[in-house]
Protein backbone atom coordinates (compact mmCIF):
# COMPACT_ATOMS: atom_id res chain seq x y z
CA UNK A 1 0.00 0.00 0.00
CA UNK A 2 2.51 2.23 0.55
CA UNK A 3 4.33 1.34 -2.25
CA UNK A 4 1.35 2.26 -4.23
CA UNK A 5 1.00 5.72 -2.26
CA UNK A 6 5.00 6.49 -3.14
CA UNK A 7 3.67 5.82 -7.16
CA UNK A 8 1.07 8.12 -7.03
CA UNK A 9 2.83 11.29 -4.93
CA UNK A 10 6.03 10.92 -7.63
CA UNK A 11 3.48 10.72 -10.73
CA UNK A 12 2.05 14.08 -9.15
CA UNK A 13 5.25 15.28 -8.77
CA UNK A 14 5.77 14.61 -12.15
CA UNK A 15 3.10 16.25 -13.54
CA UNK A 16 3.09 19.23 -11.85
CA UNK A 17 6.46 20.81 -13.11
CA UNK A 18 5.04 20.15 -17.26
CA UNK A 19 1.85 22.37 -15.56
CA UNK A 20 3.90 24.87 -14.85
CA UNK A 21 5.91 24.65 -17.86
CA UNK A 22 2.78 25.26 -19.84
CA UNK A 23 1.86 28.29 -17.02
CA UNK A 24 4.66 29.95 -18.66
CA UNK A 25 4.20 29.21 -22.32
CA UNK A 26 1.03 31.27 -22.07
CA UNK A 27 3.42 34.49 -21.82
CA UNK A 28 3.79 33.96 -25.42
CA UNK A 29 -0.10 34.13 -25.86
CA UNK A 30 0.81 37.72 -27.54
CA UNK A 31 2.51 36.33 -30.55
CA UNK A 32 -0.08 33.52 -30.50
CA UNK A 33 -2.93 36.36 -30.96
CA UNK A 34 -0.60 37.97 -33.75
CA UNK A 35 -0.31 35.09 -35.40
CA UNK A 36 -4.27 34.47 -35.11
CA UNK A 37 -5.01 37.87 -36.13
CA UNK A 38 -2.81 37.49 -39.36
CA UNK A 39 -4.70 34.00 -39.59
CA UNK A 40 -7.83 36.05 -39.30
CA UNK A 41 -6.91 38.27 -41.95
CA UNK A 42 -6.02 35.74 -44.39
CA UNK A 43 -9.25 33.95 -43.58
CA UNK A 44 -11.31 37.08 -44.18
CA UNK A 45 -9.25 37.97 -46.96
CA UNK A 46 -10.45 34.24 -48.06
CA UNK A 47 -13.89 34.80 -47.36
CA UNK A 48 -14.30 38.25 -49.40
CA UNK A 49 -12.57 36.60 -52.28
CA UNK A 50 -14.97 33.66 -52.12
CA UNK A 51 -18.11 35.68 -51.56
CA UNK A 52 -17.02 37.36 -54.72
CA UNK A 53 -16.88 34.47 -56.59
CA UNK A 54 -19.77 33.46 -55.64
CA UNK A 55 -21.48 36.70 -56.13
CA UNK A 56 -20.06 36.75 -59.64
CA UNK A 57 -21.48 33.25 -60.14
CA UNK A 58 -24.92 34.02 -59.24
CA UNK A 59 -25.18 37.09 -61.28
CA UNK A 60 -24.30 35.50 -64.16
CA UNK A 61 -26.27 32.94 -63.79
CA UNK A 62 -29.18 35.38 -63.51
CA UNK A 63 -27.90 36.69 -66.56
CA UNK A 64 -28.39 33.31 -68.59
CA UNK A 65 -31.08 32.32 -67.14
CA UNK A 66 -33.04 34.94 -68.02
CA UNK A 67 -31.38 35.24 -71.97
CA UNK A 68 -32.39 31.00 -72.00
CA UNK A 69 -36.11 32.21 -70.91
CA UNK A 70 -36.00 34.69 -73.38
CA UNK A 71 -34.68 32.48 -76.26
CA UNK A 72 -37.59 30.01 -75.37
CA UNK A 73 -40.01 32.38 -76.05
CA UNK A 74 -38.64 33.21 -79.34
CA UNK A 75 -38.78 37.10 -78.31
CA UNK A 76 -35.12 38.04 -77.31
CA UNK A 77 -35.52 41.36 -79.13
CA UNK A 78 -38.30 42.66 -76.91
CA UNK A 79 -37.85 45.20 -74.37
CA UNK A 80 -39.01 42.36 -72.05
CA UNK A 81 -36.63 39.58 -73.34
CA UNK A 82 -33.26 39.01 -71.89
CA UNK A 83 -33.88 41.50 -69.03
CA UNK A 84 -31.37 40.75 -65.88
CA UNK A 85 -33.29 39.07 -62.54
CA UNK A 86 -32.93 41.57 -59.71
CA UNK A 87 -34.15 40.78 -56.01
CA UNK A 88 -34.06 44.60 -54.73
CA UNK A 89 -37.53 46.12 -55.30
CA UNK A 90 -36.06 49.07 -56.86
CA UNK A 91 -32.85 48.84 -59.17
CA UNK A 92 -31.93 51.20 -62.54
CA UNK A 93 -28.94 50.77 -65.32
CA UNK A 94 -27.92 53.73 -67.20
CA UNK A 95 -24.88 54.03 -69.94
CA UNK A 96 -22.68 57.61 -68.31
CA UNK A 97 -21.84 59.16 -71.74
CA UNK A 98 -25.38 58.56 -73.08
CA UNK A 99 -27.66 58.93 -69.65
CA UNK A 100 -29.31 56.11 -71.58
CA UNK A 101 -31.25 53.76 -69.48
CA UNK A 102 -30.41 50.07 -70.31
CA UNK A 103 -32.40 48.64 -67.91
CA UNK A 104 -34.87 49.45 -64.85
CA UNK A 105 -37.30 48.45 -62.40
CA UNK A 106 -39.17 50.26 -60.00
CA UNK A 107 -36.95 53.59 -60.23
CA UNK A 108 -39.39 56.20 -59.54
CA UNK A 109 -40.19 54.92 -56.28
CA UNK A 110 -39.41 57.45 -53.68
CA UNK A 111 -37.44 55.45 -50.93
CA UNK A 112 -34.94 56.58 -47.87
CA UNK A 113 -31.01 56.47 -50.00
CA UNK A 114 -28.99 56.16 -46.41
CA UNK A 115 -25.06 57.20 -47.53
CA UNK A 116 -25.62 57.36 -51.03
CA UNK A 117 -27.06 60.36 -50.47
CA UNK A 118 -23.12 61.79 -50.15
CA UNK A 119 -23.38 61.54 -53.62
CA UNK A 120 -24.78 64.77 -53.99
CA UNK A 121 -22.30 66.20 -50.91
CA UNK A 122 -19.58 65.29 -52.72
CA UNK A 123 -20.99 67.26 -56.56
CA UNK A 124 -21.43 70.19 -54.27
CA UNK A 125 -17.81 69.83 -52.72
CA UNK A 126 -16.34 69.40 -56.32
CA UNK A 127 -18.62 72.07 -57.68
CA UNK A 128 -17.06 74.44 -55.05
CA UNK A 129 -13.57 73.20 -55.75
CA UNK A 130 -14.03 74.11 -59.57
CA UNK A 131 -15.29 77.29 -59.18
CA UNK A 132 -12.22 77.94 -56.96
CA UNK A 133 -14.47 78.93 -53.55
CA UNK A 134 -12.20 75.98 -51.95
CA UNK A 135 -9.06 74.52 -52.60
CA UNK A 136 -7.73 71.00 -51.82
CA UNK A 137 -5.29 71.87 -49.43
CA UNK A 138 -7.59 73.95 -47.83
CA UNK A 139 -8.20 73.84 -43.94
CA UNK A 140 -11.57 72.53 -42.32
CA UNK A 141 -11.87 73.04 -38.76
CA UNK A 142 -14.48 70.68 -37.10
CA UNK A 143 -17.73 71.94 -35.26
CA UNK A 144 -19.30 70.68 -32.19
CA UNK A 145 -22.37 69.67 -34.27
CA UNK A 146 -20.31 68.17 -37.13
CA UNK A 147 -18.50 66.42 -34.34
CA UNK A 148 -21.39 64.63 -32.93
CA UNK A 149 -22.39 63.00 -35.71
CA UNK A 150 -23.38 59.37 -35.33
CA UNK A 151 -23.51 56.30 -37.57
CA UNK A 152 -20.16 55.50 -40.19
CA UNK A 153 -17.74 58.28 -38.70
CA UNK A 154 -14.08 59.08 -38.82
CA UNK A 155 -14.38 60.44 -34.94
CA UNK A 156 -13.43 63.99 -35.82
CA UNK A 157 -13.13 65.90 -31.98
CA UNK A 158 -14.42 69.69 -31.83
CA UNK A 159 -11.72 71.99 -33.28
CA UNK A 160 -10.15 69.47 -35.36
CA UNK A 161 -8.43 70.29 -38.38
CA UNK A 162 -8.30 68.75 -41.97
CA UNK A 163 -7.44 69.42 -44.91
CA UNK A 164 -10.52 69.10 -47.49
CA UNK A 165 -8.62 66.30 -49.20
CA UNK A 166 -8.11 64.29 -46.53
CA UNK A 167 -12.52 65.01 -45.57
CA UNK A 168 -13.29 63.86 -49.52
CA UNK A 169 -10.94 60.56 -48.65
CA UNK A 170 -13.49 60.17 -45.39
CA UNK A 171 -16.75 60.79 -47.07
CA UNK A 172 -15.75 58.88 -50.43
CA UNK A 173 -14.02 55.82 -48.91
CA UNK A 174 -15.25 55.62 -44.71
CA UNK A 175 -18.69 56.98 -45.76
CA UNK A 176 -18.01 59.93 -42.96
CA UNK A 177 -20.98 61.81 -41.44
CA UNK A 178 -18.96 64.14 -39.60
CA UNK A 179 -16.84 65.06 -42.33
CA UNK A 180 -19.79 65.50 -44.76
CA UNK A 181 -21.15 68.26 -42.41
CA UNK A 182 -17.59 70.11 -41.67
CA UNK A 183 -17.33 70.19 -45.04
CA UNK A 184 -20.97 71.64 -45.90
CA UNK A 185 -19.73 73.86 -42.94
CA UNK A 186 -17.11 75.23 -44.10
CA UNK A 187 -18.50 75.84 -47.90
CA UNK A 188 -21.78 77.44 -46.93
CA UNK A 189 -21.48 78.40 -43.24
CA UNK A 190 -24.20 75.79 -42.50
CA UNK A 191 -25.68 72.52 -43.13
CA UNK A 192 -29.21 73.71 -43.48
CA UNK A 193 -27.66 76.32 -46.17
CA UNK A 194 -25.68 73.06 -47.70
CA UNK A 195 -28.65 71.11 -47.88
CA UNK A 196 -30.91 73.82 -49.69
CA UNK A 197 -28.22 73.98 -52.19
CA UNK A 198 -27.94 70.31 -52.61
CA UNK A 199 -31.97 70.39 -53.17
CA UNK A 200 -31.46 73.19 -55.58
CA UNK A 201 -28.86 71.28 -58.12
CA UNK A 202 -31.11 68.05 -57.95
CA UNK A 203 -33.63 70.10 -59.17
CA UNK A 204 -31.39 71.61 -61.86
CA UNK A 205 -30.63 67.78 -62.84
CA UNK A 206 -33.95 66.87 -63.83
CA UNK A 207 -34.34 64.79 -60.21
CA UNK A 208 -38.10 65.01 -60.08
CA UNK A 209 -38.66 62.88 -57.07
CA UNK A 210 -35.92 63.67 -54.79
CA UNK A 211 -35.67 65.63 -51.47
CA UNK A 212 -32.93 65.93 -49.02
CA UNK A 213 -33.11 67.15 -45.02
CA UNK A 214 -29.51 66.53 -44.69
CA UNK A 215 -26.33 66.13 -46.18
CA UNK A 216 -24.82 62.54 -44.93
CA UNK A 217 -28.16 60.37 -45.52
CA UNK A 218 -28.98 59.42 -41.66
CA UNK A 219 -32.64 59.03 -41.64
CA UNK A 220 -34.91 61.13 -41.55
CA UNK A 221 -38.67 61.82 -42.10
CA UNK A 222 -39.05 63.28 -45.93
CA UNK A 223 -35.20 62.37 -46.41
CA UNK A 224 -36.25 60.47 -50.17
CA UNK A 225 -34.97 59.84 -53.35
CA UNK A 226 -35.17 57.29 -56.47
CA UNK A 227 -32.61 54.72 -58.25
CA UNK A 228 -33.46 57.15 -61.50
CA UNK A 229 -32.71 60.14 -59.42
CA UNK A 230 -29.31 58.47 -57.86
CA UNK A 231 -28.50 57.41 -61.37
CA UNK A 232 -29.03 60.78 -62.61
CA UNK A 233 -26.65 62.99 -60.01
CA UNK A 234 -23.92 59.86 -60.19
CA UNK A 235 -23.77 60.54 -63.76
CA UNK A 236 -23.34 64.28 -63.55
CA UNK A 237 -20.71 63.63 -60.76
CA UNK A 238 -18.29 60.78 -62.61
CA UNK A 239 -18.79 62.88 -66.07
CA UNK A 240 -18.44 66.43 -64.53
CA UNK A 241 -15.27 65.32 -62.34
CA UNK A 242 -14.09 61.99 -63.17
CA UNK A 243 -11.45 62.58 -60.19
CA UNK A 244 -13.79 61.17 -57.87
CA UNK A 245 -12.67 58.04 -59.10
CA UNK A 246 -9.28 58.49 -57.81
CA UNK A 247 -11.27 58.41 -54.02
CA UNK A 248 -13.95 55.97 -54.16
CA UNK A 249 -11.10 53.62 -55.54
CA UNK A 250 -9.09 53.29 -52.61
CA UNK A 251 -9.30 50.34 -50.31
CA UNK A 252 -7.38 51.58 -47.28
CA UNK A 253 -5.56 54.44 -46.37
CA UNK A 254 -4.64 56.25 -42.64
CA UNK A 255 -5.52 59.58 -41.75
CA UNK A 256 -3.83 61.40 -39.15
CA UNK A 257 -5.85 62.87 -36.27
CA UNK A 258 -3.78 65.87 -34.59
CA UNK A 259 -5.93 67.24 -31.21
CA UNK A 260 -5.34 68.53 -27.74
CA UNK A 261 -5.18 64.72 -26.56
CA UNK A 262 -1.98 64.26 -29.34
CA UNK A 263 -1.58 62.84 -32.77
CA UNK A 264 -3.09 59.37 -33.78
CA UNK A 265 -3.66 57.15 -36.99
CA UNK A 266 -6.92 56.42 -38.04
CA UNK A 267 -7.62 53.34 -40.64
CA UNK A 268 -9.99 54.35 -43.31
CA UNK A 269 -11.56 51.10 -45.33
CA UNK A 270 -13.59 51.12 -48.26
CA UNK A 271 -17.39 50.80 -47.49
CA UNK A 272 -17.41 49.76 -50.99
CA UNK A 273 -16.60 46.13 -51.65
CA UNK A 274 -17.43 45.87 -55.38
CA UNK A 275 -14.01 47.55 -55.03
CA UNK A 276 -12.30 44.42 -54.25
CA UNK A 277 -15.17 41.80 -55.57
CA UNK A 278 -15.87 43.18 -59.16
CA UNK A 279 -12.59 43.70 -61.56
CA UNK A 280 -14.66 46.26 -63.46
CA UNK A 281 -15.84 48.33 -60.56
CA UNK A 282 -14.86 51.79 -60.20
CA UNK A 283 -16.94 53.17 -57.48
CA UNK A 284 -19.01 54.80 -56.53
CA UNK A 285 -21.07 55.07 -53.17
CA UNK A 286 -22.81 52.70 -50.45
CA UNK A 287 -25.62 53.31 -48.14
CA UNK A 288 -27.39 51.67 -45.32
CA UNK A 289 -29.63 52.05 -42.57
CA UNK A 290 -32.37 50.54 -40.77
CA UNK A 291 -35.62 52.23 -43.25
CA UNK A 292 -33.23 52.29 -46.30
CA UNK A 293 -32.15 49.14 -45.87
CA UNK A 294 -29.04 48.11 -48.25
CA UNK A 295 -28.59 50.51 -50.99
CA UNK A 296 -25.25 51.39 -54.14
CA UNK A 297 -24.79 53.72 -56.81
CA UNK A 298 -22.54 51.15 -58.09
CA UNK A 299 -19.94 52.80 -61.30
CA UNK A 300 -18.20 50.11 -63.27
CA UNK A 301 -16.08 50.31 -66.66
CA UNK A 302 -14.68 48.33 -69.40
CA UNK A 303 -13.44 49.03 -72.49
CA UNK A 304 -15.07 52.49 -73.47
CA UNK A 305 -18.25 51.48 -71.50
CA UNK A 306 -19.03 52.94 -68.38
CA UNK A 307 -21.87 51.98 -66.31
CA UNK A 308 -23.65 53.23 -63.54
CA UNK A 309 -26.15 50.39 -61.63
CA UNK A 310 -28.53 51.69 -58.64
CA UNK A 311 -29.76 49.56 -56.06
CA UNK A 312 -32.07 50.44 -53.58
CA UNK A 313 -33.38 48.78 -50.72
CA UNK A 314 -31.90 44.95 -50.57
CA UNK A 315 -32.53 42.75 -48.25
CA UNK A 316 -28.64 42.65 -47.25
CA UNK A 317 -25.36 43.48 -48.41
CA UNK A 318 -24.74 40.41 -50.44
CA UNK A 319 -27.61 40.79 -52.17
CA UNK A 320 -26.96 44.26 -52.66
CA UNK A 321 -23.49 43.09 -54.36
CA UNK A 322 -24.82 40.36 -56.07
CA UNK A 323 -27.30 42.94 -58.32
CA UNK A 324 -24.87 45.58 -59.02
CA UNK A 325 -22.84 43.10 -60.49
CA UNK A 326 -25.65 41.19 -62.37
CA UNK A 327 -26.95 44.37 -64.06
CA UNK A 328 -23.16 45.65 -64.93
CA UNK A 329 -22.81 42.09 -66.44
CA UNK A 330 -26.38 42.44 -68.42
CA UNK A 331 -25.27 45.88 -69.47
CA UNK A 332 -21.69 45.17 -70.94
CA UNK A 333 -22.94 42.16 -72.90
CA UNK A 334 -25.91 43.68 -74.25
CA UNK A 335 -24.31 47.42 -74.92
CA UNK A 336 -22.79 47.85 -78.51
CA UNK A 337 -21.79 51.26 -78.24
CA UNK A 338 -21.64 53.79 -81.34
CA UNK A 339 -19.16 56.81 -80.99
CA UNK A 340 -17.85 59.58 -83.00
CA UNK A 341 -14.44 59.91 -82.55
CA UNK A 342 -15.11 64.18 -83.85
CA UNK A 343 -17.50 65.81 -85.98
CA UNK A 344 -17.70 66.07 -89.28
CA UNK A 345 -17.42 69.28 -91.58
CA UNK A 346 -20.82 70.87 -92.08
CA UNK A 347 -21.62 73.34 -95.50
CA UNK A 348 -21.94 77.16 -94.44
CA UNK A 349 -25.26 77.75 -93.43
CA UNK A 350 -27.51 80.69 -95.31
CA UNK A 351 -28.12 83.51 -93.87
CA UNK A 352 -30.55 86.86 -94.28
CA UNK A 353 -29.67 90.49 -93.40
CA UNK A 354 -26.14 89.81 -93.13
CA UNK A 355 -22.51 91.56 -93.71
CA UNK A 356 -21.83 87.80 -95.03
CA UNK A 357 -24.52 85.69 -96.63
CA UNK A 358 -23.98 82.74 -94.83
CA UNK A 359 -22.51 81.56 -91.40
CA UNK A 360 -19.43 79.04 -90.79
CA UNK A 361 -20.88 76.36 -88.39
CA UNK A 362 -19.87 72.77 -86.58
CA UNK A 363 -21.56 70.27 -85.06
CA UNK A 364 -21.67 71.08 -81.25
CA UNK A 365 -20.42 67.37 -79.89
CA UNK A 366 -19.60 64.21 -81.44
CA UNK A 367 -22.36 61.74 -81.08
CA UNK A 368 -23.04 58.68 -79.01
CA UNK A 369 -24.95 55.81 -79.10
CA UNK A 370 -26.05 52.87 -77.25
CA UNK A 371 -27.98 50.26 -79.27
CA UNK A 372 -29.14 47.04 -76.83
CA UNK A 373 -30.83 45.18 -79.94
CA UNK A 374 -28.00 44.01 -82.10
CA UNK A 375 -28.56 46.50 -84.99
CA UNK A 376 -25.51 46.77 -87.54
CA UNK A 377 -24.24 50.19 -86.47
CA UNK A 378 -22.66 50.85 -89.58
CA UNK A 379 -25.77 51.95 -90.77
CA UNK A 380 -25.87 54.87 -88.76
CA UNK A 381 -27.14 57.68 -90.99
CA UNK A 382 -26.94 61.78 -90.42
CA UNK A 383 -28.75 64.17 -91.61
CA UNK A 384 -28.17 68.03 -91.13
CA UNK A 385 -31.35 70.40 -90.86
CA UNK A 386 -30.67 74.01 -90.78
CA UNK A 387 -33.23 76.29 -89.29
CA UNK A 388 -35.08 78.39 -91.77
CA UNK A 389 -35.02 82.48 -92.21
CA UNK A 390 -31.86 82.60 -90.34
CA UNK A 391 -31.23 86.58 -90.06
CA UNK A 392 -28.21 88.25 -88.88
CA UNK A 393 -26.78 89.07 -86.21
CA UNK A 394 -25.54 85.61 -85.21
CA UNK A 395 -22.87 85.16 -82.49
CA UNK A 396 -20.49 82.36 -81.92
CA UNK A 397 -22.30 79.41 -80.70
CA UNK A 398 -25.77 80.25 -81.69
CA UNK A 399 -27.96 77.75 -82.37
CA UNK A 400 -28.44 77.22 -86.11
CA UNK A 401 -29.46 73.76 -86.94
CA UNK A 402 -29.61 70.42 -85.68
CA UNK A 403 -27.85 67.02 -86.68
CA UNK A 404 -30.28 64.22 -86.72
CA UNK A 405 -28.60 60.58 -86.40
CA UNK A 406 -31.28 57.76 -87.69
CA UNK A 407 -30.52 54.04 -87.38
CA UNK A 408 -33.25 51.28 -89.51
CA UNK A 409 -35.20 54.11 -90.48
CA UNK A 410 -35.76 55.38 -86.55
CA UNK A 411 -34.20 58.49 -85.23
CA UNK A 412 -32.18 57.40 -82.14
CA UNK A 413 -30.49 60.87 -81.51
CA UNK A 414 -29.25 64.91 -82.23
CA UNK A 415 -26.70 67.09 -81.82
CA UNK A 416 -26.87 70.88 -82.07
CA UNK A 417 -25.58 72.33 -85.07
CA UNK A 418 -23.81 76.24 -83.62
CA UNK A 419 -22.50 79.29 -85.27
CA UNK A 420 -18.44 78.70 -85.68
CA UNK A 421 -17.98 82.81 -86.21
CA UNK A 422 -19.57 86.17 -85.40
CA UNK A 423 -21.55 87.69 -88.44
CA UNK A 424 -22.91 91.19 -87.82
CA UNK A 425 -26.00 92.71 -89.72
CA UNK A 426 -26.33 94.75 -92.42
CA UNK A 427 -27.02 98.53 -92.07
CA UNK A 428 -30.48 99.67 -91.91
CA UNK A 429 -30.09 101.53 -95.29
CA UNK A 430 -28.87 98.09 -96.87
CA UNK A 431 -31.47 95.83 -95.54
CA UNK A 432 -34.21 98.42 -97.01
CA UNK A 433 -32.34 97.63 -100.67
CA UNK A 434 -32.19 94.18 -100.03
CA UNK A 435 -36.31 94.09 -98.99
CA UNK A 436 -36.80 96.05 -102.54
CA UNK A 437 -34.88 94.12 -104.57
CA UNK A 438 -36.09 90.53 -102.90
CA UNK A 439 -40.04 92.30 -103.68
CA UNK A 440 -39.04 93.38 -106.88
CA UNK A 441 -37.96 89.87 -107.87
Amino acid sequence: MKSIVAMLLAVLLFVQPVHGMEAKETILYTDVQRDETKESEDTKEKMESQEAAEAQKEAEEAVQNEDEAAQEEGDSGSAAAGQVEVSAPSAILMESSTGQVIYEKDADTQRPPASVTKVMTLLLIFDALADGKIKLEDSVTTSEYAASMGGSQVFLEPGEVQTVDTLIKCISVASANDACVAMAEHICGSEEEFVAQMNKRAEGLGMKNTHFINCNGLDADGHLTTAKDIALMSRELITMYPQIHDYCTIWMENITHTTKKGTSEFGLSNTNKLIRQYEYATGLKTGSTSKAKFCVSATAKKDDTELIAVIMAADDSKARVRDAIALCNYGFGKCNKYQEKGTKPVKPVKLARGVKETVKAAQKEPFTYIDTTGADLKGMERKVKVSKKLQAPIKKGDKVGVVKYYLNGQEVGSRELIASENVDAISYQSALVDTIEEWLL
